[in-house]
Formats: structure tokens, C-alpha cells, sequence
């Protein structure tokens, strides 16, 4: 059953609070006719309207919550499902939601659902599976939803989703078994890129950890759109020139509970420069074991610093042993109280203010994946609405065939 819907008219808030950056002034001064034949005029107003938008998501699903909790009745496991950067979702949420529930949850991604049925399914159940999807008409989303409910009718569903009239929305809304959130229709990414509907279903999926909270979410929403605002007005400002260097390759080092941040990031800049800069997401102490040998001359480095300062400390030491190296071309370290000398010459200090954990972090993080991403497609002489002009890759994937046997 549809538990609720979109309600905003559709029309972007004024990025007013970005004026400080000329970069960023001269994009958003030019007519909008100018802006989609130079094909950004989707793209960018959906990064800069996602602060305005978390406002309206904290709203909405606080307002939800207690229908949550009756989602979470009996359920003794959680299945964040979704395809590409849906799926990525689930991997920015999922720790927030296993702690605060108490319970096993698991990112699985929708097409490993096709290709091997309930064996990935956790064995506790009853579980509740939540299905991420931009549009709603992926053919694995929908598909995965189906076979689930074909194998296992025990298991409740929620749907996540920003298109209202997608099939996850039309054909599951009135089912019993599951509960549909459609989101503010703003989220409903135009560009081929999923920017403001990525955040918005982090946040909205991550008030499954918060429940017990009261009035905790809401809260939370309202600071991260604060923030959101002041760490994009720093992204546009200082990652233009990042952006117009000529690298081949960019590193997205991630401890493990900002795994989805740095591979949502990394596939931004993979689709926005048509494959033109080749990405690996990859945890810090990881990279010592043999992908160190790939960050070459031509390789920016992307650190994406944790809250937690046991894990920072692992991580300050594989940046210093990259600067002791001399590797890469260029380091972007992101995060609140940056230690003065993890940087290098060159290299870009990102600061936003503190937050608790890793969620929080991480969704801002995603904005800074996304503003360098955007440059470097505008300096390959792309569009960012519409990346991949060979329709190599579309705004939803393709129908192809589903296989059961």
C-alpha cells in the first residue's frame, strides 16, 4: 500500500547561498536556454537543490515513522536492494540501520537477486526488503521485487523510490506487502546521473536506524542541509581548477562505513566523463595490497577522512605514505579537522564541520564526488545531463529479458 507521496510543486529553490563562487555565478547567470544547449542545466540545478530537498525528505518520513516501525514488526533481518547507484545506497545506510535496530542487514544488489534467487537472502526471516530505485522501471528492480515475492510471500517489502508513476509506485502501491515512499518529485533526477535522488534516499532509508529517535531525524535532516549548503558552496569554489587538470585515473580511498560514498563518487566521474577517467573505489588499507601500484602520475587521489578517530589514524598513514612516495598527481582530502600535514603541495583540504558518525560525513562527501565529477565532464567538453552521447549507458537501464527456470 502507498503509505505516502510527493507533495512539492516541482520547482527548485534559488541557490542564492552559492553566490560566493564566480565559477558557479557564471554557470547559473547564463539563460537556461544556453545552459541546455550546453547541456547542464538539469544536472547542475539538481546538485544544488539537494540541501533544500533533504528539508522536505526529514519532513515527510518523519511524519512516516510510525508506519516504519510497523514495517519492522517481526522482522528479524533487513535487505537494502537496488541496482547501480541504488545499490549504493544501501551500502551509505546500512550501517546506521543495523545499529540502531540490532538487527542483520545486508546490501544485496537486485541483479544478484535474478541471477541467484533467495541463496543470497539472508536466513533469518522474516526480514523486510527495502527496494531503492530512482525511476521505479529498471528491469532489475522491478524483476527482483517479483521473484522475491513469488519465493518467499513471508517477506514484507518497502519501496523507496522518487518517480510516482514508475512501476515500483503504480504496480506494488496497493499491495498489502508493501509499503511504497514516493519522494519529493524534485528528486526525480532529469539528468542521466542520479545526484539528489541518491542523497534523499540515503536520508530517507536512514531513518530505519532512527526510529527510537523522536525528534532526532528530523533534526538530523535540518543540520545536514546546513551543512550542505556551506560544503557545496566550497566544493564549486575550490575543485574547478581540480577539475580542468587532465587526469586519467581518480583513487576513492573509504574505510569500510563510507564504502557507498566512494563507490557512488567514483561512478559519477566514470559516467559523467564517458569512461574518459577510468576510477577505483578502494578501502585505505587495502590500497597497500597491490592497487598502490596503480595510483600513477596521472591519478588524483580522493580521501574521504572518518568520523571515528581510531580509523583515521589507519588512514592518516596511508596518505602520508602516499606523499612519502611522491604519488599521484593531485590529493582531495575531505573531512572535518584535517591534519596540516596530510596535504601536499597542491593538494586540496576540503573541511566541513564535525558530525558524530559516518552517515552524515558521507552524504556530504557525496556532494564533493559529485561537484568534481561535473567539472571534469564540462572539461572533456561533455554534457552532464546527457554524458554518454553514443547512448552507451541511459538515464534507466534498458528492458532485457528475465529468466526463470
Amino acid at each position: 500500500m502507498s503509505m505516502s507521496e510527493s507533495t512539492a510543486n516541482g520547482e527548485a529553490a534559488e541557490p542564492v547561498f552559492l553566490s560566493a563562487s564566480r565559477e558557479l555565478k557564471e554557470l547559473l547567470e547564463r539563460p537556461e536556454s544556453e545552459q541546455s544547449r550546453l547541456g547542464y542545466v538539469h544536472t547542475l540545478r539538481e546538485i544544488l537543490q539537494q540541501p533544500d530537498t533533504w528539508r522536505a525528505t526529514g519532513e515527510q518520513v518523519h511524519a512516516a515513522l510510525g508506519h516504519l516501525k510497523k514495517d519492522l514488526d517481526g522482522m528479524n533481518a533487513v535487505v537494502l536492494t537496488g541496482s547501480g547507484s541504488s545499490e549504493f545506497v544501501g551500502e551509505c545506510c546500512r550501517p546506521i540501520i543495523q545499529n540502531g535496530l540490532n538487527l542483520t542487514t545486508q546490501v544485496i544488489g537486485s541483479g544478484d537477486l535474478l541471477t541467484h534467487g533467495m541463496s543470497r537472502l539472508p536466513v533469518q526471516r522474516p526480514a523486510l526488503m527495502v527496494s531503492f530505485a530512482r525511476s521505479g522501471d529498471s528491469p532489475e528492480s522491478v524483476g527482483a521485487l517479483s521473484l522475491v515475492q513469488s519465493l518467499d510471500p513471508a517477506i514484507h517489502h518497502l519501496v523507496i523510490t522518487c518517480n510516482r508513476n514508475g512501476q515500483l509506485a503504480t504496480k506494488y502501491g496497493d499491495k498489502n506487502d508493501v509499503d511504497v515512499v514516493v519522494l519529493d518529485e524534485r528528486t526525480n533526477d532529469h539528468s542521466l546521473v542520479m545526484t539528489s535522488s541518491f542523497t534523499n534516499m540515503v536520508l530517507a532509508a536512514s531513518a530505519l536506524g532512527m526510529l527510537d529517535a523522536g525528534s532526532g531525524f528530523l533534526d538530523l535532516s535540518k543540520q545536514l542541509s546546513a551543512a550542505g549548503e556551506e560544503i557545496l558552496q566550497k566544493a564549486f569554489a575550490q575543485l574547478h581548477s581540480l577539475g580542468q587538470q587532465s587526469f586519467s585515473r581518480a583513487f576513492y580511498l573509504a574505510s569500510p562505513s563510507l564504502t557507498g560514498t566512494a563507490r557512488e563518487s567514483a561512478l559519477k566521474m566514470l559516467e559523467m566523463t564517458s569512461g574518459g577517467v577510468m576510477t577505483v573505489d578502494m578501502t585505505y588499507l587495502g590500497l597497500r595490497h597491490g592497487p598502490m601500484s596503480g595510483v600513477s602520475p596521472e591519478t588524483v587521489v580522493v580521501c574521504f577522512l572518518s568520523s571515528d578517530p581510531l580509523v583515521r589514524a589507519y588512514e592518516a598513514d596511508v596518505i602520508r605514505e602516499l606523499n612519502q612516495k611522491n604519488l599521484g598527481l593531485r590529493k582531495l582530502i575531505v573531512g572535518s579537522g584535517i591534519p596540516a600535514d596530510l596535504a601536499a603541495e597542491g593538494d586540496i583540504c576540503l573541511e566541513h564541520e564535525g558530525f558524530q558518525n559516518d552517515l552524515e560525513s558521507g552524504i556530504l562527501y557525496v556532494l564533493v564526488g559529485q561537484v568534481l565529477a561535473f567539472y571534469r565532464c564540462m572539461r572533456e567538453g561533455l554534457q552532464p545531463d546527457e554524458p554518454s552521447a553514443e547512448g552507451v549507458i541511459n538515464r534507466v537501464v534498458q528492458g532485457f529479458r528475465i529468466y526463470s527456470f
